[in-house]
């Protein structure tokens, strides 16, 4: 038994320093390793925050408090171009001939520079015109037009969504006004050349598969066209006739007489505050939000709604805990 024992006696320290690397050294590497998680994580967030809002990586000196950083971003150069170039691209379907064609560049770059609400973009006394008049092809800038309704009065705009509607309805104009601001989509169906009646005309549009994109809903094209006047073609020389029709109902009930009317309506609408986070969460997502995001978009809409900003909406947004989850 003396040698049983005494061959157990170097197990006593050896168990003993077993017990204390299994209580003291987990302990010990845990908190470490929660330190190291930490610099990760704020790492990462701000990674998330430089990256979706200015499109570069963040410097070491934001890791401490990513979030932050966010308002000063707002504020920066790189964040204005990259947001116009965004917007531009949401608007547009693709790039214009000319860069009067991309008004929604210039007009959200002017919003954004001067810090004026969401809105003017679409109703503020503005124009999108080339910088030197004789060279139409060339750079263009925001001006103050006292007769300027955002960039939608804008002649290489109103030319480039003109349509080509048999009348000269401004159907496209009617469409891309109600996607800009509040946006909505639709889906164009394939026209049958050798439908009778022709599906370009008023009445072939009454055809089951059109009327309701056409007559049928609150957005009804044609009855939202029928407000903003024609569009009269002679060889290269185009000119848009104001509506003689008088007030319309359109909208669902809303009694509008013109272009003015129609995108006031639109911006005071709450699908215009809706499509203004719809808008900040593209950008920074890269998508739509989500079901579960709800509680923090509906923030995001709270905060727009107070001011009518999109760099609030934004804020709002790369500001909550869950954007650098």
């Amino acid at each position: 038994m003396r040698a049983s024992l005494r061959t157990m006696l170097p197990v006593v320290p050896i168990a003993g320093a077993m017990l204390f690397a299994l209580t003291a050294s987990p302990k010990q590497a845990g908190a470490a390793d929660n330190e190291e998680d930490k610099a990760a994580f704020s790492e990462r967030c701000a990674t998330r925050v430089f990256g979706s809002l200015v499109g570069e990586s963040a410097p070491a000196s934001a890791y401490a408090n990513p979030q932050a950083s966010v308002d000063t971003l707002l504020l920066d150069e790189k964040f204005r171009e990259r947001f116009a170039r965004f917007i531009n691209s949401q608007f547009n379907m693709a790039p214009g001939a000319a860069p009067t064609e991309d008004a929604s560049y210039y007009m959200a770059r002017h919003v954004l520079t001067n810090d004026l609400p969401w809105a003017d973009m679409f109703v503020g006394k503005f124009d999108v015109q080339p910088v030197n008049a004789q060279q139409p092809m060339g750079e263009a800038r925001v001006v103050t037009n006292a007769n300027g309704l955002g960039y939608f009065r804008s002649n290489a705009w109103a030319l480039r969504y003109a349509g080509n509607e048999l009348a000269g309805m401004r159907l496209v104009t009617a469409y891309r006004i109600m996607q800009n601001t509040v946006g909505l989509t639709l889906t164009a169906t394939t026209a049958d050349p050798d439908a009778k009646p022709d599906a370009l005309s008023a009445e072939g549009r009454k055809a089951q598969n059109c009327a309701g994109c056409h007559f049928n809903n609150w957005y009804a094209l044609d009855l939202v066209a029928s407000v903003l006047g024609t569009v009269r073609r002679n060889g290269m020389d185009v000119t848009f006739q104001p509506s003689t029709l008088g007030p319309q109902s359109i909208l669902g009930g809303v009694m509008v007489k013109d272009d003015a009317e129609l995108v006031q309506a639109l911006v005071t609408n709450e699908a215009f505050d809706v499509n203004a986070c719809r808008l900040a969460f593209k950008y920074l997502y890269g998508r739509q939000e989500t079901s579960c995001e709800g509680p923090v978009f509906d923030a995001c809409v709270t905060a727009f709604k107070k001011d009518k900003k999109i760099t609030s909406a934004l804020a709002t947004v790369a500001k909550d805990p869950s954007f650098c989850e």
